[in-house]
């Protein structure tokens, strides 16, 4: 059996990007929901994310989203996160907001529509050249209502003459990561709605577009672990957008409706090398926070996935692939289930204390008063949201 010991050198350098919009309003496409204490700008969002990490030491990067995020001095903003002891991550395109955008964008039959959200992607990759992010993320809410709207194989060829165009604009350090979700707001068809059709697509562009896994974003049932496995095999797997869902997507907190099938992702993870220092695989929040403060809600996404790190790590590999091959099937299944059903809460409190980081830390950020300051220090102005 595989012991903490044995696996807490694999916990350094755990990282899991923060969205910044998951520090501004939210809620459902009924309500958006103002709580006091939302940034009203973009530094605030940083603020805040940092705080995540000063808790945690698990969020050293915050992903931006243009246009919610737009600034006029990127490059001060670069400077005020370092201060903040954060970096500028994951660069997050917006073509799902504007009303030309209706019937598609980088599928969209008018020329000059797809320019328009082309050169939306290109001001986007400026952002990355002052805020020194690595990738591009790029998920369309494009598709059709309607069976004969739309010549569906023509918005796949103009899909790729689109992205063709951004990746040739992109650094010879960056990369372009196509999300999919396989509906909403498009209920016929969607463009890019599984991770098969992201693959094609990134993989006519080249070996710096890859696919983005949101854990959210698939059809009921689907075995999500065993695409990770593929993406991995292939080496197309850019990132995971964690979240969870209890029927489709629900943007709630990692681990919060299934933790199991958050332990199979992982192990699938780890056992494909995407996890490690020698991984480019990108790790990044993309959630919600409706109902229950943000912060404390992404330290408990974070702390989340932590835990289920460590317990995959557990996993006794060489006796899971004795049993594998010997066809003992619940010889199997009582390796797999063993590390997951291990409580590994009480080293990791310890693991941190031994590295100055609270043992809790949701007891820590609640005794810090840092939720009350912002509550009262943040009055006026305009509360950010998604919207």
């Amino acid at each position: 059996m595989t012991t903490f010991s044995q696996i807490a050198p694999q916990l350094e350098g755990q990282a899991i990007e923060l969205p910044s919009w998951a520090f501004g309003n939210s809620g459902t496409r009924f309500k958006v929901f103002g709580t006091p204490g939302t940034p009203r700008s973009i530094e605030e969002k940083i603020a805040d994310a940092a705080t995540v990490n000063r808790f945690t030491g698990l969020a050293p990067k915050v992903a931006l989203h243009i246009p919610w995020d737009k600034t006029d001095d990127y490059a001060a903003l670069r400077a005020y996160a370092a201060e903040q002891g954060v970096a500028l991550g994951t660069v997050n395109s917006n073509t799902f907001q504007d009303d030309d955008y209706k019937f598609g964008a980088l599928t969209h039959i008018d020329k000059k529509v797809r320019q328009k959200a082309i050169d939306h992607h290109f001001e986007c990759i400026d952002v990355m050249d002052a805020t020194g992010s690595r990738d591009l993320k790029i998920w369309l809410a494009e598709g059709s209502n309607y069976p004969g709207q739309a010549d569906l194989r023509g918005r796949q060829d103009r899909l790729h003459e689109s992205l063709s165009a951004i990746y040739d604009r992109i650094g010879e350090e960056q990369r372009l990561v196509l999300e999919y979700k396989f509906f909403e707001p498009a209920f016929y068809h969607t463009d890019v709605p599984d991770w098969g059709t992201s693959y094609a697509q990134v993989s006519a562009l080249g070996e710096r577009a890859t696919v983005c896994l949101d854990t959210g974003h698939h059809a009921p049932g689907t075995n999500i672990e065993f695409i990770v496995m593929q993406l991995l095999r292939l080496g197309k797997l850019g990132s995971f957008d964690f979240n969870s869902r209890f029927y489709a997507d629900d943007d709630l907190i990692v681990g919060s409706a299934d933790p199991f099938q958050l332990f199979r992702i992982i192990f699938e993870v780890i056992r494909g090398g995407g996890y490690g220092p020698d991984s480019d695989v990108a790790f990044m929040l993309d959630q919600c926070h409706n109902v229950e403060d943000k912060i404390p809600g992404q330290i408990r996404s974070v702390l989340n996935v932590q835990e289920m790190t460590a317990r995959a790590l557990l996993v006794d590999r060489d006796a899971l692939s004795a049993a594998q091959e010997a066809g003992d099937v619940l010889g199997a299944h009582e390796i797999f289930n063993d590390a997951f059903y291990t409580d590994v809460r009480a080293d990791l409190a310890a693991w941190r204390e031994e590295r100055g980081l609270p043992a809790s830390p949701m007891k820590a950020y609640a005794a810090s008063g840092y939720q009350q300051q912002i509550e009262e220090s943040r009055v006026g102005g305009t509360q950010l949201s998604w919207t």
